[in-house]
């Protein structure tokens, strides 16, 4: 099974029963279908960054959950077809890099990453300069 977030967004104007009851509708097909709910989160009313379908607002929801890859189109056909719903998206998490093995070695399709120490030292030649010796520095602060 793969995660995936979802985000709703809903018509300001509905109930607070019927959000709740299209959110629950969505996280039921999503366990019918073999899933698990990892996390419901509303972030509640939010403007939107261009009027859809007149509404300058939106309600806020995010799910994260686990599927099979079937389920997703069966939700969003549902999500497709409430009038409530202005926008939905659904988007594959990808996984965290996998941790070491028991016997200390990296799994072999893990690609490594730069360490913080890589970081550090690089001179790359540009000189740099300290934010607390800067002229604009004061003028910031009053």
């Amino acid at each position: 099974m793969r995660r995936y977030e979802l985000m709703l967004v809903l018509r300001p104007d509905a109930p607070d029963e019927r959000i709740s009851a299209i959110v629950d509708r969505t996280t039921r097909d999503i366990t019918a279908d073999g899933g698990q709910i990892l996390k419901v989160a509303p972030w509640g009313r939010r403007r939107l960054a261009y009027p859809i379908e007149r509404y300058r607002e939106g309600s806020y929801h995010i799910v994260v959950f686990e599927a099979p890859s079937t389920t997703i189109a069966e939700i969003e056909r549902s999500l497709l077809i409430t009038e409530e719903v202005l926008r939905h998206l659904i988007v594959r998490q990808e996984r965290p890099a996998k941790a070491l093995r028991r016997d200390g070695l990296e799994a072999a399709d893990d690609t490594e990453l730069p360490s913080v120490e890589d970081e550090e030292d690089v001179d790359d030649g540009t000189e740099r300069i300290d934010e607390s010796e800067s002229e604009a520095a004061p003028a910031a602060i009053d």
